[in-house]
């Protein structure tokens, strides 16, 4: 975790103590049912309780200390958890093993992250919204391989946004679904020393779903699908934040990042403001994406249980939340504040001399009776000299006093063919289908 790239609320879930409260949870909600079946005296659950009442601190040193000693970080807490608690804590962990806590600490640290990110992402698709609806109809030009292809508008672009993040945000909320579950089933997953329903009152406690069947461990390619879903959203992320970093270059600057007052763009060259915000977005959507592949590595484990996938947890389970929690957030700032040109998105339309009708005057010919080949190279015959003339030359003009053209259309009916707001009658359907208006 990088401080520069983080904020409090998802930090705070992966922090020692956080993490050792869930620990303390899992174990007292054992006790507590356990001493329910008689397995053992409820005044263990009460001790336990008790001591938690008086709201505790977690002294994180004094644990790392006993680990220092016991090279096992469960037992180390239950020993100094006994320490505050004193002889009555010897009822906890009965029947469990450590994978019982640790997995379903990280369902737990999972979820509340999800939650967070679930957060972020309903900031973000309001912001995206606003500004779609804002631009709804505010003419652009539209590009395939980077090249002026048709008109379309601003707004539709950001609702294109708008509808990959609605699926973004469809994706983790079945991913949280899938890895928020609770494994208590003791070692290699047979109950043998606890009873089943232990673990359905600890999952119940704690707004988990039981675990059907686990190994030693809750299987992997849950958690692998949780973080592809998280490398998923990182990529969306990269895409609308490609998008404005194209437009904001000066050649085209139809949109930039805002520039705030006393903000200073480059140490040597005054003149200069750089899309730096969605620049790092790119770089924190790889970070995010290299969460995948360990993810998907952690699936295959020796067995009931190996622990080859435990280290990997401890830096991608952090890291990655933290990082597409905070690119989040970045992004969502980035689009309320993007500073829209629709004159110079205006002006680049009108670049190119009316290249951007071709297409319907390739169409119009063809219903007037040519053949989609020859109507092709009469259309591309005029472009290509507009092309090459930058833009100087008009392409309707020369369809005009193109003969071949002439004999089967008017000059009328090719200027109807110019109309830019032909391209945006689907707008309001578009728009209908994607933001339910």
């Amino acid at each position: 975790m990088v401080p520069r790239y983080a904020r409090p609320a998802m930090v705070a879930i992966w922090e020692a103590e956080a993490r050792y409260k869930i620990w303390f949870e899992i174990e007292a909600h054992a006790t507590q049912k356990l001493g329910e079946l008689g397995v053992v005296p409820p005044s263990g659950a009460k001790a336990l309780w008790d001591w938690w009442a008086t709201s505790p601190s977690i002294d994180v040193a004094a644990i790392d200390a006993i680990e220092a000693v016991t090279k096992h970080d469960v037992i180390a807490f239950l020993d100094w958890v006994a320490q505050q608690v004193g002889p009555e804590a010897r009822f906890m962990h009965q029947g469990m093993t450590s994978s019982d806590v640790l997995d379903t600490t990280l369902a737990v640290q999972l979820a509340r992250a999800s939650d967070l990110l679930l957060a972020d992402l309903d900031e973000l698709l309001a912001a995206i919204k606003r500004r779609a609806l804002e631009h709804k109809y505010t003419p652009t030009i539209g590009r395939s391989h980077g090249i002026h292809a048709e008109p379309t508008t601003f707004g539709k672009k950001l609702a294109e946004a708008y509808a990959e993040f609605s699926r973004c945000k469809a994706r983790l909320q079945a991913a949280r679904a899938e890895v928020a579950t609770c494994a208590i089933s003791g070692a290699v997953g047979t109950f043998a020393n606890i009873d089943p329903s232990v673990e359905e009152y600890v999952a119940g406690q704690l707004g988990l779903a039981v675990e059907p069947v686990s190994t030693q461990v809750i299987p992997r390619d849950r958690h692998a699908m949780f973080f592809a879903t998280l490398g998923v959203i990182a990529s969306s992320i990269e895409r609308l934040a490609v998008e404005i970093r194209h437009l904001q270059r000066t050649e085209v600057l139809e949109a930039e990042e805002y520039f705030s007052p006393g903000q200073k763009g480059s140490s040597a060259m005054p003149h200069k403001r750089n899309p730096v915000l969605t620049e790092n977005l790119t770089g924190l959507a790889r970070m995010v994406r290299s969460a995948v592949t360990p993810a998907l590595e952690n699936v295959a484990l020796w067995h009931e249980r190996d622990i080859s996938h435990s280290s990997v947890e401890r830096f991608i389970g952090p890291d990655a939340t933290i990082t597409l929690d905070f690119a989040l957030a970045r992004l969502t700032s980035v689009v309320d504040k993007l500073v829209v040109y629709p004159e110079r998105m205006q002006k680049n339309l009108d670049k190119m001399g009316g290249l951007v009708h071709s297409q319907r005057v390739l169409l119009a010919l063809t219903q007037a009776g040519l053949e989609r080949d020859t109507a092709y190279r009469l259309v591309q015959r005029n472009a290509m000299k507009v092309w090459k003339s930058d833009g100087q030359l008009s392409l309707l003009e020369l369809l005009k006093a193109d003969p071949e053209v002439s004999a089967v259309m008017s000059a009328a009916d090719l200027e109807e063919k110019f109309n830019l707001d032909y391209h945006f009658k689907a707008i309001d359907t578009i728009f209908a289908r994607v933001f339910g208006e």
